[in-house]
């Protein structure tokens, strides 16, 4: 078999998307939490090396670029969008060493792996010319039919449009994916004959096909397994039905391997997402981005969880928002937690009912349960923080850090104004505010003495009962 180094993949990303009636360009679109391009170069990764992907773009190719461009592909520049076949000539020089090429969608974002090696081998092992990936959808109005010389053969006789066909045609359920594979040699010898005498004026990669056959060379088709895979989308609704089988399928692929996904149907699962074995989600829970989640964890409804790694046997209670934060075994969150970025939480610590953590490290056993407010914290092991309290941690020019000791008591309602250590086993009382250090073992009060004054209340009501009043 050819090594990777003799077989490159294109990816076809310069078409604007107008049916979309969106001023992005089409590839940019996303689903599954990824642009439509990404998916695809995702997909040729697991065939060949990133430095063997070429990304043909035109339409806002800066912005095209910048969302891919760390997935390490190459660029090719379609100025003028003048065709499929047009962009391959774009990409002659770039593409021309390797033997053979391999021609994807950036806006069929289905496209499996398995699929893509499958076309690659049967296309080297019956040495053709060029080899079509075909799929028979429920519905193939409006796609290009392939006709082969016959019912029972890999040989391609034609690739008939959907305008152009004629009656006995329009029974053919056979389609044209655009998904291609092509013996360097011959295409290129060939494409110089490509013409533009079409409803567009357009170079189609298509008529390589009847080229290619006019010139004796071998034409072949692969069906591929599931239709779906070579799906595109042309409006929003379609947009959103490919993102729901993507979704789809990751959720069965996550049951598969042991976590149960109570109405999987309403998770919104990303790609990149891990998660461990007997892990429970509820419905309606979001996890996006990198997120890793441990084993026997339960993820309650209407929970969103970005870029983040939750450790074994986490609870995390309804309603949660954690982003870019880690969260230790045994840690129980909610409902209605907020964990902001560059968030710790520690073994078996708890973050309870609208308490708010930013840039915080809350250490292990420790508990701030209610109404809270942590911001560039360091709370030590231990630690009890009351009810309503607030780390001021912002002057209005700089950020400044609190911290908490191991063992600590914070009272309810205290406000500590940062920059300010709470010492080792120390208390705060109640309703405090704390501006001074705190040493270990101490007790710091904050308050203003209270003045009570007796009768005061019910003078005021007579005062206002006085006619006139």
């Amino acid at each position: 078999m050819t090594g990777a180094s003799d077989f490159a993949i294109v990816i076809m990303a310069a078409g604007k998307g107008t049916r979309l009636k969106s001023k992005r360009a089409k590839v940019l679109h996303e689903i599954a939490g990824q642009p439509l391009l990404a998916h695809v170069i995702r997909a040729a990764q697991q065939i060949v090396p990133a430095e063997n992907i070429h990304v043909i773009t035109g339409h806002q190719t800066e912005n095209v670029r910048a969302a891919v461009e760390p997935m390490g592909v190459k660029f090719v520049l379609q100025a003028d969008q003048r065709g499929t076949g047009h962009a391959i000539m774009c990409a002659r020089e770039q593409v021309a060493g390797y033997q053979n090429i391999l021609v994807l969608s950036g806006d069929v974002p289905l496209i499996r792996p398995e699929t893509i090696a499958r076309l690659r081998d049967f296309h080297l092992a019956k040495k053709a010319a060029m080899t079509i990936l075909t799929a028979e959808p429920p519905d193939p109005f409006g796609y290009g039919r392939v006709i082969r010389t016959s019912a029972d053969s890999d040989r391609v006789k034609a690739i008939v449009e959907q305008k152009a066909l004629s009656k006995s045609q329009q029974k053919e359920r056979e389609i044209n994916s655009g998904i291609y594979a092509f013996a360097t040699r011959p295409l290129f010898a060939n494409i110089d004959r490509l013409t533009t005498a079409n409803v567009h004026g357009e170079l189609y990669l298509t008529d390589m096909a009847a080229l290619l056959v006019k010139s004796k060379t071998k034409v072949i088709a692969l069906k591929a397994a599931d239709a779906a895979e070579v799906l595109g989308a042309n409006t929003l609704a379609e947009l959103s039905s490919l993102d729901a089988t993507l979704r789809a399928r990751k959720c069965n692929d996550l049951m598969a391997a042991g976590v149960s996904i109570y109405r999987p149907e309403t998770c919104v699962i990303d790609p990149d997402v891990e998660i461990g074995a007997d892990t429970i989600l509820e419905p309606f829970v979001q996890l996006l981005g990198r997120t890793c989640i441990g084993s026997d964890c339960r993820i309650r409804s209407f929970s969103v969880i970005s870029d983040s790694q939750i450790a074994d046997n986490v609870l995390i209670r309804p309603g949660c928002i954690i982003d870019q934060s880690s969260i230790a075994a045994g840690a129980q969150l909610g409902p209605y937690s907020h964990i902001r970025p560059g968030s710790e939480i520690g073994e078996g610590a708890h973050v309870g009912n609208f308490v708010e953590t930013k840039k915080t490290r809350l250490g292990r056993g420790s508990k701030a349960n209610h109404l809270t407010y942590l911001g560039d914290s360091e709370i030590g092991s231990g630690v009890n923080v009351g009810a309503g309290t607030i780390t001021c941690n912002y002057d209005g020019v700089n950020k400044h850090v609190t911290v908490i000791e191991d063992g600590a008591f914070i009272g309810s309602d205290s406000t500590l104004v940062a920059p300010v250590r709470i010492g080792k086993g120390a208390y705060v009382a109640a309703g405090s505010t704390i501006t001074d250090p705190v040493p270990a073992d101490a007790l710091a009060l904050g308050r203003t003495r209270q003045i009570t004054k007796e009768g005061w209340a019910a003078e005021r009501r007579e005062e206002r009962a006085k006619p006139g009043k």
